[in-house]
């Protein structure tokens, strides 16, 4: 039995349809902690990779391959001696830091293999 044109379409539409909601459905999101919420209960997100966002300190980004992270109230070092920098990384910028959370004998540091920044153009206002 053959189907029509408009049948074929239908077919190839459904397949279609279906592909992309289990693409969709497979996809784990990966969570975006605050550098205050992780620096709460540090020993929580120890294990594996972490997803943060925070603002870069003024005065923290030195000649040793390191910043600091605020969150509100709490911060943390970053290391990225193992990463190239982003174009508009800058004391006082929001940016988003993928890595492991380690203890050393200073305390808690992340060690980082990925930095992202907005894109300032973005936010700015035109003038």
């Amino acid at each position: 039995m053959a189907l029509t044109r408009a049948g074929r379409l239908g077919v190839v539409a459904v397949l279609l349809a279906v592909t992309v909601l289990a693409m969709t459905l497979s996809v784990q999101p990966e969570t975006q902690h605050t550098v205050d919420e992780v620096m709460n209960e540090p020993g929580k997100y120890s294990e594996g990779r972490i997803h943060l966002r925070g603002t870069v300190a003024n005065g923290t980004i030195g000649d040793d391959s390191t910043f600091v992270l605020e969150g509100t109230g709490l911060s943390l070092r970053v290391a990225t001696s193992s990463i190239a920098i982003p174009e508009g990384f800058e004391e006082g910028k929001t940016v988003a830091v993928k890595g492991s959370l380690v203890k050393d004998s200073d305390g808690w540091i992340l060690r980082a293999d990925e930095i992202k920044t907005g894109c300032p153009s973005k936010y700015e206002s035109a003038e």
